[in-house]
């Protein structure tokens, strides 16, 4: 807009004024994205729980081979979340399961409303080909683990039997009793059968640990056994003599008569 005044010579001089308008100030909202199963770009749900309406739950058939389940989880959930669900009725791990719905397999991280689960869907179940490969190796690994045990146990049993007899012929060359070498000798072959079942005995992790131990009470036999046949040589037998005490016969009282 251009004015017009008079100076002090009576000259009218123009003067511009500039006049600038404000505008609004418009802020732009961020808008995150996320990429659907399908591979459409949409907006990314809001983490605000309070600006969305609660989700209804939904019930869903699943179909675990011969087995039926039906269950009832949000329709806002994810398969991972429906999986952890199902492990409660079938016993089967989240990793152990493989969801199908309308002909596909659903990932842990895609949600049953954007794929259009609904109520009474229909879910099909099928345990992962490679669990069952892993369990079966686990089971047999188990077994193997048991069976280590329970022969461990049984040589601890019978180390349990010769530790007392080696205690016992200690006990008596202490005391200055010979005992027959054979008894020694035999002993020792005892314990070394042993020694041979712990070797044959396949063990791993704390049962590896049992069967050392077990190994380390034969060795100590066999050595304590080995220092016994030796003091055991030295001790002389005791000869036991027997004296006997000898009596006179009585004098007998018996007076024969005799008769012409």
């Amino acid at each position: 807009m251009m004015k017009k005044r008079s100076n002090g010579y009576g000259r009218m001089s123009e003067s511009s004024t500039t006049t600038t308008t404000s505008m609004p100030r418009i802020e732009e909202e961020e808008v995150e994205w996320e990429m659907r199963p399908g591979g459409m770009l949409v907006q990314k749900r809001s983490d605000n729980v309070k600006d969305l309406p609660a989700a209804p739950n939904v019930r869903l058939r699943v179909a675990y081979g011969a087995l039926r389940y039906e269950i009832s989880v949000n329709s806002s959930a994810t398969f991972g979340e429906v999986k952890k669900v199902l492990t409660a009725q079938t016993g089967l791990q989240p990793d152990e399961q493989r969801v199908m719905f309308r002909g596909k397999e659903r990932e842990n991280g895609h949600y049953l409303d954007m794929c259009g689960v609904k109520d009474r869907s229909k879910l099909i179940l099928i345990q992962d080909p490679s669990s069952i490969e892993r369990r079966f190796i686990e089971m047999r690994r188990n077994a193997k683990i048991q069976n280590a045990y329970r022969a461990i146990s049984d040589v601890s049993m019978e180390v349990d039997k010769l530790v007392d007899q080696v205690s016992a012929i200690e006990k008596s060359i202490s005391n200055g009793v010979k005992v027959p070498e054979v008894q020694i000798t035999t002993l020792i072959e005892m314990l070394m059968r042993q020694a041979v079942k712990l070797d044959n005995i396949s063990a791993e992790g704390d049962a590896s640990a049992q069967k050392n131990l077990q190994g380390k009470r034969v060795q100590k036999c066999v050595e304590s056994l080995d220092v016994l046949k030796i003091s055991n040589a030295k001790v002389k037998p005791v000869i036991v003599t027997t004296k006997w005490e000898t009596f006179d016969p009585p004098p007998s009282a018996a007076q024969w008569e005799f008769f012409d």
